[in-house]
C-alpha cells in the first residue's frame, strides 16, 4: 500500500510543479517572443484551463496521500518527523495560491478573452505569472525537502 501511495503522490507533485516549471521558463518566454497580446493572452487561457484541471486532481491526491503515508509510515502526524510537517504546510499554502488564482484572476482572465478586453486579461496574467512563480519556488522547495529532508535531521 504504501509505494502506491507514494507513486500516486510523486506523480501529482510532478504534474503540478512540473507544469508550471514548464510554463513559467519555457512556454511563458516562447509565447512572449512569439504572440502578440491577444493571441497570447488566447493561449494561456486555453493552456490554463487545461493544466487546472490536472491541478485540482493534483490538489485531491497530494494531500490525501500525504495524510495516509504519515499514517502508514509514522503511525500518523503527531509522531512524523519535522520535515513532514513542513511540507504539509508548504503545500497547503500552494493549495491556498492555487485556489485563489483559480478564483479570481483566472476567472477574470478568461471574462477579459471572451469579451475580448486585452488590457484587462494582460493585467490578469500578470497576476497569474507572479503567484505561479510563487508557488513554483514553494513546489521546488518542498520537493527538496522531500528528498533531503530526512537526512537534514
Amino acid at each position: 500500500m504504501i509505494s502506491g501511495l507514494m507513486v500516486l503522490h510523486l506523480l501529482a507533485a510532478v504534474i503540478w510543479v512540473g507544469g508550471m516549471f514548464f510554463a513559467y521558463l519555457v512556454l511563458r518566454p516562447a509565447a512572449v517572443a512569439e504572440l502578440e497580446p491577444p493571441l497570447r493572452l488566447r493561449l494561456w487561457n486555453r493552456v490554463l484551463g487545461r493544466f487546472f484541471r490536472w491541478v485540482w486532481v493534483a490538489v485531491v491526491v497530494l494531500p490525501l496521500t500525504g495524510l495516509l503515508l504519515a499514517w502508514q509510515l509514522f503511525g500518523g502526524l503527531g509522531q512524523a518527523p519535522v520535515y513532514v510537517h513542513v511540507m504539509l504546510l508548504l503545500g497547503l499554502v500552494m493549495i491556498l495560491i492555487f485556489g485563489h488564482v483559480f478564483f479570481a484572476p483566472a476567472r477574470r482572465l478568461r471574462l477579459a478573452v471572451a469579451d475580448q478586453h486585452w488590457p484587462a486579461g494582460g493585467e490578469q496574467l500578470n497576476r497569474i505569472r507572479r503567484l505561479v512563480g510563487l508557488n513554483l519556488v514553494l513546489g521546488l522547495l518542498v520537493i527538496a525537502i522531500a528528498g533531503g529532508g530526512r537526512f537534514l535531521v
